[in-house]
């Protein structure tokens, strides 16, 4: 199954071209080998509340993107508002997964407990704010990898019952 993919980059310095986008790079790798996924849209906005929020409804409404990965904006700065503007426009939070990448990414660093990341459904979209590093990128969504086809295909309506195995 093909999915469509939007990746959406919140960075101040990397919206004035000050900065080059290798967190996006790593997410484009991943969705299309891990996941076979097509990017469907990619854009970098300054690290702004409503410029977040408008392009992730525009990713999620017009583009129809399945999957939304969100990179930066998520530690506890100042200018770190991804979290509150996806929080804005989402319909209900997917708690489990941005707990299982924050577990997953602290086994690596202690530091991992500081991101506040969240994962969200708007519509039949997922959006998952992921780290603004590119060694960040790939732990969080590496730890999620394996279960973004059922979680899509259950939101998209493809798989008709979430059942639980354990």
């Amino acid at each position: 199954m093909r999915w469509k993919v939007a990746i959406l980059t919140a960075s101040d310095k990397g919206s004035r071209g000050e900065r080059e986008d290798t967190s996006a790079q790593v997410i484009r790798e991943l969705v299309e080998e891990e996941l076979g996924g097509e990017i469907v849209d990619y854009r970098i906005v300054p690290d702004e509340q409503d410029e977040i929020m408008a392009a992730l409804i525009e990713m999620t409404d017009y583009y129809k993107a399945d999957l939304v990965l969100t990179t930066g904006g998520t530690g506890l700065g100042p200018r770190d508002v991804t979290p509150e503007a996806t929080l804005k426009v989402a319909d209900r939070n997917v708690p489990g997964m941005a707990e299982a990448m924050r577990m997953a990414a602290m086994q690596r660093t202690p530091r991992a407990m500081l991101s506040r990341g969240v994962c969200c459904i708007r519509g039949t979209s997922l959006i998952v704010n992921l780290p603004g590093s590119p060694k960040g990128v790939h732990e969080n969504l590496m730890a999620v990898m394996d279960q973004l086809p059922h979680a899509l295909g259950v939101l998209s309506g493809r798989i008709g019952e979430h059942s639980y195995e354990g």
